[in-house]
């Protein structure tokens, strides 16, 4: 990566591959998938998934959270966050978690279904998704809601995230909070999806879309990180900037840097430890296996950049 006048850029010497090994292991009627990113608070490492015992997708989840000592080996400890009460919009399952620390606290960000629910197939008729977050003193919890209501619902009839808001990852940006998440309109399918941004002056929000969405036409999981001065995004094999390493100096006008083909819902390592300026780019993090002729159900992988 470089510097040119006044735009920085990024010059690919090699393009990226990836080296995988497992984390948590396939275990049979167990489904665990969607790892947050990775943090390391003192000599132990956090991590958080979905985890569920119902099907292979994350739809009838809750969220569950594993320890290592080096980031290698890998120690399940418990659910952390449950599905919400009778009648909230998160009732039926919460997924696809992703992790801030920010204000000596950490913010557990999900996404949320309410009941009754209908993934059908993925189709038009599926029930909305949102974004919610709830925050703890220390890694393990106990974590408590921040209020009742969701920071990131969908969009109005038109907007490209009309359907569904979901997959949260979070930068420390001029102060303000950055909150990456991918959308779908409605009638659109899984194919269709694309990648968005809100912006918060508090972890908990309230969260503002930017006029500038969407930003990335294509991408399934959101994969965002600080490079450079800007954001950097792996996006996941889906549309037309699918299987890309792509780039915004501005974290908002992103640009191709080069293909490859990332690993599926990867969550980094977050060496920064969400600090406003560092940008240490990233070496290593949790993914999921979730190939069916490999395993019915999905597992947890580490990646490794190269």
């Amino acid at each position: 990566m470089t510097n040119h006048g006044t735009t920085t850029m990024i010059i690919p010497r090699t393009i990226a591959s990836f080296s995988y090994r497992v984390a948590i292991g396939y275990e049979p009627g167990v489904t665990r998938r969607d790892p947050s990113p990775v943090i390391r608070v003192g000599h132990t490492y956090f991590v958080w998934y979905s985890k569920s015992l119902t099907d292979e997708t994350g739809y009838a989840a809750t969220i569950w959270y594993a320890t290592s000592p080096d980031g290698l080996v890998w120690n399940e400890q418990g659910e952390a966050l449950s599905r919400g009460g009778k009648g909230a919009w998160d009732e039926h399952a919460v997924f696809t978690p992703s992790i801030l620390v920010a204000q000596s606290r950490f913010f557990l960000f999900y996404t949320g279904v309410s009941e009754p629910f209908d993934n059908d197939n993925g189709g038009s008729r599926a029930t909305p998704t949102a974004i919610g977050v709830a925050w703890a003193e220390n890694p393990p919890g106990p974590w408590q809601r921040c209020g009742a209501e969701p920071v990131l619902r969908p969009g109005r009839n038109d907007a490209f995230d009309s359907h569904r808001v979901d997959d949260a990852c979070l930068l420390v940006r001029n102060g303000r909070y950055w909150l990456y998440y991918k959308g779908r309109a409605a009638g659109s399918s899984p194919l269709e999806t694309k990648m968005g941004v809100a912006i918060a002056d508090q972890p908990a929000g309230p969260y503002v879309k930017s006029l500038r969405n969407p930003l990335i036409d294509g991408g399934h999981e959101v994969c965002v990180f600080p490079s450079v001065s800007g954001v950097a995004a792996l996006v996941s094999p889906v549309g037309p900037a699918g299987a890309t390493l792509q780039y915004a100096a501005d974290g908002l006008y992103f640009q191709k840097v080069c293909a490859l083909q990332p690993p599926a819902a990867p969550g980094p390592y977050r060496e920064d430890h969400y600090q406003d300026g560092v940008a240490p780019d990233i070496r290593w993090g949790l993914c999921h296996q979730a190939d069916p002729r490999q395993t019915p159900r999905p597992y947890l992988l580490r990646f490794d950049c190269h």
